[in-house]
């Protein structure tokens, strides 16, 4: 049942740039609802040279006590926090803000354990297993540290971004945990095969992967939430393969970022 909208709601906001597409605003503030607390997510669409002066804006409102990161101001928001998660800090990134007590902001990045943990609902353990991920972004860059933290044997990274797909590469491998290198299209080999990447979104976008090289024992997951079904999620089903969608993984995010906004 949800909450009546009066003086004493507390607010939060989802920042993007676009933010029509995102869904989440209804269903985190039913989670708060189910939860007992009074609080609602507003969606805030606001371009990327706007951010600094958007949040300091906000800020002066007393009731507004966290704000969710999409697209694409989850590495700017990182700069924005006067402290972080050690999560955080390592990514650079953030996707989830709340109050500290003198007002500032504490972040955190939750889409990689958020996804780890969805896989582990859906058959999957990581530990042990090689895995291929495509898309070295925010999300990927998240994912890609949870599944080296989570303990896969190995970790290979696909981004066309060269530059961002190595520096998340060093920056993993120097944790010393598994080997992480350069990966490709080709799952060939892979227990995993991840794709963390925008790809998929539209009708005309190609799989991100080699589908026609997908083997029935390897699982297949996507971050993508709509269309709900991917081509690569819907061509490894047709291989036999055990799947993970973006609705999985956004389901475990969001009860990871309530906990977060509602923890004092």
């Amino acid at each position: 049942m949800s909450e009546p909208l009066s003086g004493a709601t507390r607010v939060h906001y989802i920042v993007g740039d676009p933010i029509a597409q995102v869904k989440s605003p209804a269903g985190v503030s039913q989670a708060f609802h189910d939860r007992g607390h009074n609080a609602y997510v507003m969606p805030a669409h606001v371009a990327p040279a706007q951010l600094a002066d958007w949040l300091d804006g906000v800020s002066l409102a007393q009731n507004v006590d966290g704000v969710i990161v999409t697209v694409p101001h989850k590495f700017a928001s990182f700069g924005l926090c006067a402290t972080t998660s050690e999560r955080a800090a390592f990514l650079h990134t953030v996707n989830t803000m709340r109050r500290n007590p003198d007002g500032s902001w504490h972040g955190d990045m939750f889409d990689g354990l958020g996804f780890v943990s969805a896989m582990q609902d859906n058959g999957c353990q990581p530990a042990g297993k090689k895995a291929l991920l495509v898309g070295a972004g925010g999300a990927g860059s998240a994912i890609a540290h949870a599944l080296v933290v989570a303990g896969v044997s190995s970790l290979a990274i696909h981004d066309p971004d060269a530059a961002r797909r190595s520096t998340l590469v060093e920056r993993l491998a120097s944790l010393g945990k598994c080997p992480v290198t350069q990966g490709s299209a080709d799952p060939t080999g892979y227990d995993i095969v991840l794709n963390a990447s925008p790809v998929g979104m539209q009708a005309s976008d190609p799989i991100p992967v080699d589908a026609d090289k997908l083997q029935a024992a390897m699982f297949v997951g996507c971050v993508i939430t709509a269309p709900a079904i991917t081509p690569l999620v819907a061509a490894a089903r047709a291989k036999g393969c055990q799947t993970m969608t973006g609705a999985h993984m956004f389901g475990r995010v969001r009860d990871l970022m309530v906990d977060f906004l509602l923890e004092q």
